[in-house]
């Protein structure tokens, strides 16, 4: 079988890899990324974050703050595989770049500090990829770092991600006497020396040979506790070999059950070389991940990956850039070419290929085609936006889009001269384009146009970007956060009659509801915006009401949550019960029984016993043991709960619960507690009920 494998011509798509990079702020993605470029020969000098050289920080915000903030695609070669890169943001108020991104990736690179291990937003993008299904690799960097230690960070990997490391290097030396790694499945040693990109390859160091024999046979058993094949070999001879090694890491990996962990310094250009190698070992092709499925007329169908198959690709970002609209895409199957016509299946619009490009970032190399497993950007689509499915048109499909997060912090935005009005208007229009977890409305009491975003980084970049690119002088608000109300007890038998006659038919609906927290005995589900919080359901019996006038007082419901009767805000963690109504013979329709459900929703509500919700983030406050006094007070003014303090080496790591709503400013607020030392990180973490209810009339934010 293995001959006949041999002489059949191998797919050009298994030698393609679609990754990204994914890790805390600060943990060294771009650097790696840096690294991985100017090693394959994409770029012929090395950029550094600090300089503001790098390639995939193009954008001039990213290059002033030393953050990622977009995602940005690139594309090297590596051992005759073609690899497309793309490069996340670390920062938790970006998380909905690093969403979109991983719903179009085959696989992944997790990056974590060896210093810090796992750090809150490297657990949150964990979480991400688990939830897409996007196997990973682990890189522990900065082992030139004081208080570097590869075992205590694999710990945390452990016992922080819930999964099985499998460590296949050991570092040679530590901190900054790191020079290399032993790589225990051929049991070899590779050293970088000062000045040099490569390694040079040899025995491994007499010193290290017993603790890299005693971590090979860990990594043999541990293998073989998860692998059928490895376990057989080990039952038989003992030891696995690394063939079976290499083969057993790649399932494990591919299947998600074990993490492969490499460690190395990226900064100092040392261990780039073999996560190379165990990028195009053990991350799948496109040809190794499950077709991709999508929805046609009501049935779901499958595409695989064939250049042959009907196009069907997902577009993941729009950029508009100063050559025109740039639509970044994935091809799932199928082939397009320049000039082509598309159907975006969602709007049922044909749009037409004007340009195909391999893109680098900031810049871009036209090519004439793209095939299944390609992520290229294309020119000339005029209406596609961000999770439209682009198909064939005579094979359309509609794709699941990724899911966009709802935004928790809004600021009040206006031109500062009158004439320049439009602009703004057009210029925001843009922004939502590029970025759909921003979202753009107009206050009906105030008449300000609000802009909402994840948090006060986002907002604050995404004003700087309209400054910057239309040379608008804009006046910003104070920040605001999205409450909630939920109800903490609820009425049962709530009666009301909808009748209105004004000649003719009239309408009639009489309805009787319950409601109630949705968590009976505990929290209410109030993690959740919008109607998300929310469960319906009927037991009306004898056919009293028929089934499509239930799911009409369903619908008006759903309506009567936008806005609650404390101040106006979205209701969540509720559920209700339909338990009787009445009908008219001739009187009664769907548009009456919506309207009665809408109005005794709100009823019900103001009869209920409400709780205003305020947004809540978890916060990791790393500061020197000499300032843990005053930011432990500053927290307990801002109405933070401390859930937990470690110190190491001099350092305080503290973890608390803060309203969102007292965290504008607290960057600042910690430099001057900490004389300049402290940092900190924080990540979504729901809601919490506030301190006060909200009176009838109150400001719907603070």
């Amino acid at each position: 079988m293995r001959t006949e494998l041999h002489r059949q011509p191998a797919s050009p798509l298994t030698t393609v890899r679609n990754l990204g990079i994914l890790a805390h702020v600060d943990a060294g993605k771009t650097t790696v990324t840096e690294r991985i470029l100017y090693l394959t020969g994409a770029v012929h000098k090395r950029g550094e974050v600090h300089d503001g050289t790098t390639v995939t920080d193009f954008d001039s915000q990213e290059r002033d703050r030393g953050i990622t903030i977009f995602a940005a695609a690139v594309s090297c070669a590596w051992a005759g595989h073609r690899i497309n890169l793309i490069d996340t943001p670390g920062h938790v108020d970006f998380s909905d770049e690093v969403e979109r991104s991983l719903r179009v990736l085959d696989g992944a690179i997790a990056v974590f500090d060896a210093v810090a291990g796992v750090e809150p937003q490297s657990e949150s993008v964990w979480r991400q990829a688990d939830r897409h299904g996007v196997p990973r690799i682990a890189f522990v960097n900065k082992l030139d770092r004081a208080g570097a230690d590869l075992d205590t960070a694999v710990a945390s990997i452990r016992y922080r991600l819930h999964t099985v490391p499998l460590v296949v290097q050991l570092p040679i030396g530590s901190e900054d006497g790191f020079t290399g790694v032993v790589d225990l499945l051929r049991m070899r040693a590779s050293v970088w020396a000062d000045g040099r990109d490569t390694c040079e390859e040899g025995r491994v160091p007499a010193e290290l040979y017993a603790e890299a024999r005693r971590r090979r046979r860990l990594l043999e058993e541990t293998v073989a506790e998860l692998h059928p094949a490895a376990l057989e070999e080990f039952c038989a001879d003992s030891s696995v070999s690394e063939r079976t090694l290499r083969a057993a890491l790649r399932d494990l990996t591919r299947t998600g059950e074990a993490v492969v962990v490499l460690c190395g310094s990226a900064y100092r250009n040392r261990g780039i070389e073999p996560l190379l190698e165990a990028v195009v070992a053990f991350l799948p092709s496109p040809l190794d991940v499950p077709p991709v499925r999508g929805m046609l007329d009501g049935a779901v169908q499958e595409r695989a990956a064939d250049p042959a198959a009907p196009f069907a690709a997902l577009v993941f970002k729009v950029n508009s850039t100063a050559t025109g609209r740039q639509t970044c895409l994935r091809v799932y199957s199928g082939t397009i070419r320049k000039g082509d016509t598309v159907l975006d299946a969602g709007t049922r619009r044909h749009e037409r290929i004007g340009r195909i490009l391999r893109v680098q970032a900031g810049r871009h190399s036209d090519v004439d085609t793209a095939v299944a497993g390609d992520i290229v950007a294309v020119i000339g689509l005029k209406a596609a936006r961000a999770g439209a499915t682009l198909c064939a048109p005579a094979a359309p499909l509609v794709l699941e889009p990724p899911a966009s997060a709802t935004p928790v912090v809004s600021v009040a935005v206006e031109a500062r001269r009158s004439t320049d009005t439009e602009r703004l208007v057009t210029a925001l229009a843009r922004l939502i384009e590029e970025d759909p977890s921003l979202t753009v409305r107009t206050d009906p009491e105030t008449g300000q146009t609000v802009l909402s975003g994840m948090g006060e980084l986002h907002l604050e970049v995404a004003v700087e970007k309209i400054r910057r690119a239309q040379e608008l002088e804009i006046g910003v608000g104070r920040p605001q956060v999205a409450y909630r109300e939920t109800v903490a007890r609820g009425v049962s038998g709530l009666v009301y009659r909808h009748v209105k006659q004004d000649g003719g038919a009239g309408q009639f609906a009489h309805v009787v509801l319950d409601t109630e927290p949705l968590e009976a005995g505990g929290e209410p589900d109030a993690g959740s915006g919008g109607d998300a919080g929310f469960v319906f359901r009927s037991t009306v019996v004898g056919g009293r009401v028929p089934q499509e006038y239930v799911r009409a007082v369903e619908a008006g419901c759903r309506d009567a949550l936008a806005e609650g009767p404390l101040g106006g805000h979205p209701v969540t963690g509720l559920r209700v019960t339909l338990t009787d109504g009445a009908t008219h013979s001739k009187d009664s329709s769907e548009m009456a029984f919506r309207a009665a459900g809408r109005f005794a929703l709100r009823e019900a509500l103001r009869a209920s016993a409400m709780v205003l919700l305020e947004p809540v983030a978890e916060v990791t406050v790393t500061v020197p043991d000499d300032a843990v006094g005053g930011v432990l007070g500053d927290l307990a003014a801002r109405r933070g709960r401390v859930s937990g303090s470690t110190t190491r080496a001099g350092t305080a790591v503290i973890t608390a619960t803060v309203p969102l709503a007292e965290l504008f400013g607290y960057a600042t607020r910690l430099r001057s507690r900490s004389q300049g030392r402290g940092t900190f990180t924080s990540r979504p973490a729901g809601y919490a009920p506030a301190p006060k209810p909200v009176s009838p009339g109150a400001p719907a934010a603070r």
